[in-house]
């Protein structure tokens, strides 16, 4: 059969049959987008991607993000047959407990993955993260091509397209002319549910052109040489992104082909060999692959990208002999590990003063970049009052890529996603910074960067009720449980200077998980016993009982002075008090239990949790939770938090009444 059909016939058809044969093995999957979009990704891999499977890390290589994650068959397919170590009994295990193919794409955990993608947009506003760090990197270094000059491939479909992530993503793209992302969009236009026109009837063509994008169209997704060409011309592109329309028709083969019956179902036995042998006249065994297709991927994808890595090499070795400093700063950077910058030496803080932690957050990002050059970010139009400005330092734009601040615009979704981008590149350190209440429309990404080991810091300001007269719209309240749930996240409410500094030098130590750091918006007081050692074990005591506690009082952030207050009141009334600072549940818990047993000595209902925000999850800690489970309301700051009974007198006769009881 090779001999009757020309190696890129038999090549694709080798790749859709085997996506037929890894989602009817499963039982499990989506045939349809693997089967339309396998001539796009075909003539990618094969012509332009320039990768290197023996070196599935190297910085230097081009990205491809499979935004549409739950076309997944044919990303492990082509990693098969590209020579990244998934074997067939690999992709026997499709979706299956354990296996190397997941349902959708894990980054870490299959190798030559870019991007954990899954939940439709994400892929994209990755995929801008990724070409804006190509070029930050870039412009970071003397003659800095010779370090990074890549492209950043994407593939989308319709539904990616109809997140209103996608628009965030493209708008900011257009803005910042990220002239080496390359856009696909597979447009077949079915969806889930039916036919695309049910709920969509925009001209993407012209909502791209509007956002400053080049638009390139192939009439027909299975000319490989239309294809060819697209990306070519995209790659010449010299001051925008490409969006590269490919019509496509899903779940080409199948006998229901063009209908929204081959979106997310196996085709089965009868259909899927209708496919491969009526349509593409593959009549092989399933999940067999003629040694010719695996020698053009080798003779072609793997070739390209083994010349092109030893040839990196030889520059790289070159460049450092005559730029050893640059060298050296950027191989010690690109794995994101920025601990030899840091120091366990806090700075003088004036104990007494007051700061709020949104300001002292901005003290400490311009301390650390004195020390940590690569570090990067911004807020959501809203630096001025998170205070995510690096003093001195200069914009990101397209005229000025060494810029250091990033002005994502009113584009929260975007901001975490790209920033996720940023960190999948390698080389750059992220920070964003938004109002804690507007976290909600993050909580996607957030939640995609712990489950990558991204780590991302978010700076949360505005914690609580004192936000005062925005009202009930701009004061949080559930928003610090919500993020207290997401696995593999350090959420750290800071309750004065040091623990902000604290909270930010353990964000930056991490490198497996990412970091919400909690700010207020007042001003708070230093405290005498605060310290980097107690942050660091997520919640230790800054008040001492005098003789022996009858209560502990937990509390956070702009609540650890208030219990502090509390307990001098108490005493004055026969009580003694130890005050904890629980800065961080999460780094708490991972405390050995005989820490926990120290700092929590009392039995459970003689501990009360004292936070301006949801009770929810403070059971786990104390007995008696005080806090606020309803919404705010519009008012002087000072008067919101009496209203709900935060002053400290208020707070007293609540504490005075559980005791009583």
């Amino acid at each position: 059969m090779a001999e009757r059909m020309k190696i890129d016939e038999l090549s694709i058809a080798a790749i859709r049959s085997t996506c037929i044969d890894v989602i009817n093995k499963a039982k499990s999957g989506h045939p349809g987008m693997a089967l339309g979009s396998a001539p796009i990704v075909y003539t990618l891999f094969k012509n332009h991607l320039v990768a290197d499977p023996n070196h599935p890390d190297w910085i230097n290589r081009d990205r491809f993000i499979l935004s549409a994650g739950h076309a997944s068959s044919l990303l492990y397919t082509m990693l098969h047959l590209c020579g990244y170590g998934l074997t067939i009994d690999d992709l026997k295990s499709f979706r299956q407990l354990n296996s190397l193919t997941p349902g959708h794409p894990e980054y870490g955990h299959t190798s030559g993955v870019d991007a954990t993608s899954g939940p439709l947009g994400q892929g994209i506003a990755q995929a801008v993260g990724v070409a804006l760090a190509e070029q930050s990197l870039q412009a970071q270094y003397e003659n800095g091509k010779t370090l990074i000059n890549h492209y950043t491939y994407c593939l989308c479909g319709d539904g990616c397209l109809q997140e209103g992530l996608s628009q965030e993503a493209i708008s900011f793209a257009g803005h910042q002319k990220l002239n080496k992302l390359i856009l696909f969009y597979d447009s077949n236009d079915v969806t889930l549910d039916g036919g695309l026109e049910m709920s969509f009837s925009e001209s993407v063509e012209n909502r791209f052109l509007a956002s400053e994008w080049n638009v390139l169209k192939v009439e027909d997704g299975n000319d490989i040489v239309a294809i060819d060409k697209a990306i070519k011309q995209a790659k010449l592109s010299k001051d925008k992104p490409t969006l590269i329309i490919v019509k496509t028709i899903i779940g080409y083969g199948s006998k229901k082909q063009g209908t929204s019956k081959v979106h997310g179902s196996p085709l089965g036995e009868e259909d899927g060999n209708y496919a491969k042998k009526e349509i593409y006249h593959y009549d092989y065994d399933p999940f067999f692959i003629p040694e010719e297709v695996y020698k053009n991927f080798a003779d072609n994808f793997i070739k390209r990208g083994s010349k092109a890595y030893e040839e990196y090499k030889k520059e790289f070795d070159s460049y450092a002999k005559r730029n050893k400093k640059d060298a050296l700063r950027f191989t010690n950077l690109i794995n994101n590990d920025v601990s030899k910058y840091l120091s366990d030496v806090m700075p003088d803080i004036e104990i007494g003063s007051a700061i709020s932690t949104r300001n002292a957050s901005g003290k400490a990002l311009n301390d650390y970049i004195l020390s940590i050059p690569n570090l990067i970010g911004g807020s959501a139009d809203v630096a001025g009052s998170v205070i995510t400005k690096i003093n001195g330092g200069t914009d990101f734009t397209p005229s000025n890529r060494s810029g250091h601040n990033i002005n994502w615009g009113i584009r929260e979704f975007l901001m975490a996603s790209a920033a996720n981008g940023i960190m999948l590149h390698h080389g750059l350190r992220v920070y964003v910074g938004c109002f804690l209440v507007f976290s909600d429309y993050m909580k996607s990404a957030i939640r995609t960067a712990a489950l990558s080991h991204l780590p991302v810091i978010y700076l949360f300001s505005h914690d609580s009720i004192a936000v005062g007269e925005d009202g009930p719209t701009h004061q949080p309240i559930e928003h610090l449980a919500m993020l207290r749930s997401i696995p593999n996240l350090d959420v750290i409410r800071p309750c004065d200077e040091m623990e902000t500094y604290a909270a930010w030098y353990l964000g930056l130590k991490s490198l497996d998980h990412p970091t919400a750091i909690i700010l207020s918006r007042q001003n708070l007081p230093n405290l005498k016993t605060t310290s980097l050692d107690g942050v660091k074990k997520g919640a230790y005591i800054v008040a001492k009982e005098e003789n022996k506690a009858d209560l502990i009082l937990i509390a956070t952030g702009s609540e650890v002075s208030l219990a502090i207050e509390l307990k001098t009141m108490l005493k004055e009334k026969g009580i003694d008090v130890r005050v904890v600072s629980m800065p961080s549940q999460e780094i708490f818990l991972r405390q050995d239990k005989s820490y926990q047993d120290e700092i929590l000595s009392l039995p459970y209902d003689k501990r009360v949790s004292i936070e301006m925000l949801s009770t929810f999850g403070w059971s786990k800690f104390a007995k008696h939770n005080i806090g606020i489970d309803t919404f705010g309301t519009s008012a002087p700051a000072s008067d919101a938090i009496e209203h709900f009974k935060f002053d400290k007198e208020s707070v007293l006769e609540q504490l005075l009444k559980l005791i009583e009881n």
